[in-house]
């Protein structure tokens, strides 16, 4: 009886162990492109999302800007709010100066040390730069949209 069981179990609980130390979410910079191909929740979010046009023309406001974007594959903000950023990029056709995706594991670390450089507390959190300097982060989800909390990031010009 006793070897019954422990087959049973080892039968049972092997590919579920195996399963849990394989799953680890993916930690490093990522290309938008693999992110999507690689990521169903977030390639489900990007297809599905339809920005409208307000949002798109507000994205106009970052051309010539840095984004970095700090995120958890095993996030669901992120699985919502990173997709829609890239979708919103893309209907623009806005010229960034750069974008960075960056994932974070369950201790929103990373191992270039970004997340700990910019403080990250949740994901995820987008950040708008110009020439290395901060000008705003959005943090979790938007208050109003993606596009306009963006754009309202823009440098005091004198």
């Amino acid at each position: 009886m006793f070897k019954r069981i422990a087959l049973f179990l080892s039968v049972c609980l092997v590919p579920l162990l195996s399963f849990a130390v394989d799953n680890k979410p993916f930690v490093g910079q990522i290309s938008a492109a693999d992110l999507l191909n690689d990521y169903q929740q977030f390639s489900n979010e990007y297809n599905n999302f339809v920005p409208t046009v307000a949002d798109t023309q507000a994205m106009q406001t970052l051309k010539g800007k840095d984004i970095l974007v700090l995120f958890g594959t095993w996030c669901h903000d992120s699985q919502r709010e990173v997709p829609r950023l890239l979708k919103l990029l893309d209907s623009s056709k806005v010229a960034l100066a750069s974008l960075k995706l960056v994932a974070v594991g369950y201790d929103k670390r990373d191992p270039e040390g970004i997340a700990a450089r910019y403080q990250l507390k949740y994901s995820p959190t987008i950040i708008v730069l110009t020439a290395g300097e901060e000008l705003g982060r959005l943090v979790e989800k938007p208050k109003a949209s993606i596009a306009s909390d963006l754009s309202q990031f823009n440098p005091v010009t004198e």
